[in-house]
């Protein structure tokens, strides 16, 4: 006899069935699991035999083999305790098989029987909701679980407590979607009414959160290039309950999502200028999401930019694109989404007072071509704004708080959002971009295409600032955003102009 229980392996954000099989024949003691499991997934042994051991129950001399098939997949992770206790309980018969097999099940298990938390809970109720099956998780993940309504999720802190359930003398309760705090608890106490002065900069960075558009902040230091960046999610909209539920998978794989309450503020990730590729980009030997992925329809803050290594930047250059990052290793090939908005900060040269004769270093002007030079020209060319941020003068720190801060300006930047919603709401949903910042091709030119005084002088701009085919691409789409914030149907030549002064020729190009 065969035991069987349904489980699962991830592929990034995707989910494939596994199949775990329990056989136990005559002949030499031995507890073997076969399927190419990784050395948790072997280790799994010991911590199942200890947690049964707990409960009283011991394994039968005999030659016992575990097949999680289908076996040219690489499995990895500890989720797979559960279902191999299951499947030996279910061998032994301790457990109905008929009614283990309407589960899915997944959970890591101590070694006195408690089911302690694993990363991926979310995707996998969500494919077992695509199955027509249950759900059995850790107790501490059943809030998460709860969010695939229409599924039974069985919860339990311990395999004693799921027996019971089977056996009849203790009912499991169904858990209740887990509720994140509500959109703005995050950035209580970051409005933007805290830096005084940088109009420009505030301006630029409304902009950037009307369109989703990147951002580059240059300026020496302590002229509140980070302040800025920390104020952006909290005049973001927050994410829909489809965004929220995309983010969240993400996190669940990465095994980052507290108490299994779904996101519903956009992410902010702000990686050290120290980070790895493998950090940034995703990796390492499970290939699991980088922070350019946790930043997934969210903020990524890059401080000190060209302090990251060449290869770390030049990652980034595909998902700005394209939204994606696929990672390749020998064994396993993965996609992850990274649609973020980039917002990215620098010092003007390494000892970042370039422009005040009096602090600069003796290799001005020389040291900021090198020290920016570090940053290619294709990376630059993908930042819709580049924006001077100047240092904050004593009489600026003098003047009383701002009129405007975060409360008024998030109303504009929702309106705005909105506008792109309804413009592209009947697209097909493939074609469909967020925001101006995703659209692209025939459908930007539709939206975007300036009036006559505007195309004559983006053209004008274009041979005079030697733009390339992305950076006049990039020009309308900002241009775009700001007629969104104004309420404009059509794109005029005040925008346009506006657009041209975010534009930034990248070192080495003239």
């Amino acid at each position: 006899m065969v035991a069987r229980v349904n489980t699962v392996a991830f592929q990034g954000v995707e989910v494939v069935d596994v199949d775990a099989q329990v056989q136990m024949a005559s002949g030499m003691p031995a507890f073997t699991v076969v399927g190419l499991p990784d050395k948790a997934v072997g280790e799994s042994r010991e911590r199942v035999r200890a947690a049964l051991n707990a409960l009283g129950l011991a394994l039968p001399p005999k030659r016992i083999t575990v097949n999680l098939a289908p076996a040219d997949l690489l499995k990895e992770g500890s989720h797979f305790d559960l279902p191999i206790a299951l499947g030996l309980l279910v061998a032994m018969g301790v457990l109905p098989g008929d009614e283990i097999g309407g589960y899915c099940a997944l959970g890591e298990l101590a070694l006195d029987g408690r089911i302690s938390g694993v990363a991926g809970v979310l995707p996998a109720a969500l494919h077992a909701l695509a199955h027509e099956r249950g759900l059995i998780c850790p107790a501490r993940q059943g809030g998460e679980a709860a969010w695939a309504n229409g599924i039974e999720v069985l919860a339990p802190d311990s395999l004693l407590a799921l027996i019971n359930h089977f056996k009849g003398t203790q009912v499991l309760t169904s858990p209740t979607p887990a509720l994140a705090d509500p959109p703005g608890a995050g950035a209580a106490g970051l409005d933007l009414k805290d830096i005084k002065g940088q109009e420009t900069a505030k301006r630029a960075l409304e902009v950037a959160a009307a369109g989703g558009h990147n951002l580059l902040m240059v300026g020496p230091p302590g002229a509140g290039k980070s302040m800025l960046a920390q104020r952006l999610p909290g005049i973001l909209p927050p994410l829909s309950p489809a965004e929220a539920l995309e983010v969240s998978m993400i996190h669940s794989v990465a095994g980052q999502l507290e108490g299994g309450q779904l996101l519903r503020e956009r992410p902010f990730r702000d990686p050290h200028h120290s980070a790895s590729l493998a950090a940034l980009a995703g990796g390492g030997q499970r290939a699991r999401p980088g922070e350019i992925s946790l930043a997934h329809l969210g903020v990524l803050f890059l401080d000190e930019l060209p302090e990251f290594t060449r290869p770390t930047l030049e990652a980034l250059r595909q998902p700005m694109e394209t939204g994606r990052i696929a990672i390749a290793r020998a064994n396993m090939h993965v996609t992850y989404p990274s649609r973020v908005q980039l917002v990215a900060a620098m010092n003007p040269c390494r000892c970042g007072h370039l422009d005040d004769p009096a602090l600069a270093c003796s290799r001005a002007p020389k040291c900021a071509l090198d020290y920016q030079s570090k940053i290619s020209g294709p990376l630059f060319d993908r930042i819709d704004l580049h924006v001077e941020v100047a240092a904050v003068s004593p009489a600026d720190l003098s003047l009383p708080p701002p009129a405007e801060g975060s409360n008024e300006i998030a109303p504009r930047v929702a309106i705005a959002r909105e506008r792109q919603t309804a413009r592209f709401r009947d697209l097909p949903a493939e074609r469909r971009p967020r925001t101006n910042a995703e659209a692209d091709g025939t459908l930007l030119e539709e939206i975007a295409a300036p009036d006559d005084a505007g195309r004559a002088l983006l053209n004008q701009a274009a041979e005079r600032m030697k733009l390339t085919a992305r950076g006049y691409h990039r020009v309308l789409r900002v241009a775009r955003t700001l007629a969104d914030l104004e309420g404009a149907e059509t794109v005029r030549r005040t925008q346009i102009a506006e657009a041209l002064t975010y534009r930034r020729v990248a070192p080495g190009r003239g």
